[in-house]
């Protein structure tokens, strides 16, 4: 370890040998990632590390279930199901959230486009999300959006083709997902991404002290340390 400019150089061993020297709580990992596995809702998984751990999922597994059945139909394109789950489930998380309501027509009406109906979307869209529009200028703008759709000839390249994506459908089901989460009143999102977020954090904070091997977050390799 030598210094430069005024910043510490560490080199890889000498980094690689400090984090070995940190003490983790296995138990404090398990908590986390039975925290992922259960606000992300996978059941099987949160069922097979608990007896693996013998933590607590802290919830009734029935209620993963149920929001993983909801999820999937939102990804599958199925809106009237997960609709219908979600009432099935608290008829008030819809009532009580109008934006979110919304959205999940919405993702209908994208649904329609998908699938070349566009006789009932026209409808759908003028007799169920205008007069909402009408209310809200930010549905208004939401609904514009997904109009914009029907002007493009190849929709899937079009400057609003990332609707039609599967992320738009995740973007959708996570959002229920969380207000189903809220209803439960458990937690509505996983510890694990701000724990990520806050590790990017504190090396951009350690930058200006030293020089070190950063991790990759995506695959988790500290690579060689940047040179002056």
């Amino acid at each position: 370890m030598q210094s430069t400019t005024n910043r510490r150089v560490f080199s890889k061993e000498e980094w690689e040998k400090k984090l070995s020297q940190v003490q983790v709580d296995r138990r404090d990992l398990n908590l986390l990632v039975m925290n992922y596995l259960v606000v992300e809702g996978y059941k099987d998984a949160a069922e097979k590390f608990s007896e693996e751990t013998g933590l607590d999922p802290g919830v009734d597994l029935k209620s993963i279930a149920e929001r993983m059945a909801i999820r999937t139909a939102v990804q599958r394109g199925e809106i009237d199901k997960a609709i219908e789950l979600v009432n099935d489930v608290n008829p008030l998380i819809l009532d009580s959230n109008p934006s979110l309501f919304f959205h999940l027509q919405l993702q209908k009406l994208i649904e329609l486009i998908r699938q070349g109906n566009i006789e009932q979307a026209l409808k759908f869209a003028q007799e169920e999300l205008a007069p909402k529009g009408e209310e809200n200028p930010v549905f208004l703008e939401e609904l514009e959006r997904v109009m914009a759709l029907l002007a493009f000839e190849d929709r899937a390249t079009s400057p609003v083709g990332f609707l039609l994506q599967q992320s738009q459908r995740q973007k959708t089901a996570s959002e229920l997902n969380q207000a189903i989460l809220t209803s439960f009143a458990q937690e509505k999102d996983p510890r694990l991404p701000n724990l990520l977020k806050t590790l990017l954090w504190a090396q951009e904070q350690l930058k200006s002290k030293a020089i070190f091997p950063e991790m990759d977050i995506n695959t988790g390799v500290l690579s060689d340390p940047p040179r002056e």
